[in-house]
């Protein structure tokens, strides 16, 4: 690829960056799990149930954990499914989470289970939030097509990051 732009006149520098290399959260930021950035809109959220590998995941959590919100996944084959307690982040919302094994939508693709027993489907808008999109951004209301902006995008705040550090280097200034 180098070489095709340098053929065509472009000059260009590369340079390899590592997470090492990002400035640290802007002061007044304070880190927070899934549950707390999303806990406002649960109660909007469609009702659900628990899948079989849900169920199972969740027994096994339980065995060994106190009950706290969990996020789980409705994806995973053969695996169980995927979960978090609400006190940790989000794992990376990915398209494919959004479509299944014969490349067909699903609409419901993560469950909230509540220690109340409450199952919840997790929305465009709060995957959205956990993604790192601001509140205010819309989405078509095709689940599948939000999806795919979802889980193809780089997080917003993490690009805001990864330019304002890239910027800095350019610049010879400190951010």
């Amino acid at each position: 690829m180098t070489e095709c732009l340098s053929s065509k006149g472009y000059s260009l520098s590369v340079t390899f960056c590592t997470i090492a290399h990002l400035p640290p959260l802007p002061s007044g930021t304070t880190p927070c799990g899934w549950y707390e950035a999303i806990a406002h809109l649960i109660p909007t959220m469609t009702d659900s149930q628990l899948l079989p590998k849900q169920r199972q995941a969740l027994e096994k959590f339980l065995a060994g954990n106190a009950p706290t919100p969990l996020l789980i996944e409705r994806v995973g084959g053969r695996k169980l499914p995927k979960y978090k307690p609400g006190s940790h982040p989000a794992n990376t919302i990915l398209r494919s989470h959004f479509t299944d094994h014969k490349g067909c939508n699903r609409s419901k693709f993560a469950d909230i289970w509540l220690p109340d027993g409450t199952v919840k489907s997790l929305s465009i808008q709060g995957a959205a939030i956990l993604q790192g999109f601001p509140f205010w951004y819309e989405f078509p209301l095709e689940t599948a097509t939000a999806g795919s902006i979802i889980g193809y995008s780089v997080p917003p705040s993490f690009a805001t990051q990864l330019f304002i550090s890239a910027q800095s280097k350019l610049l010879g200034v400190t951010v």
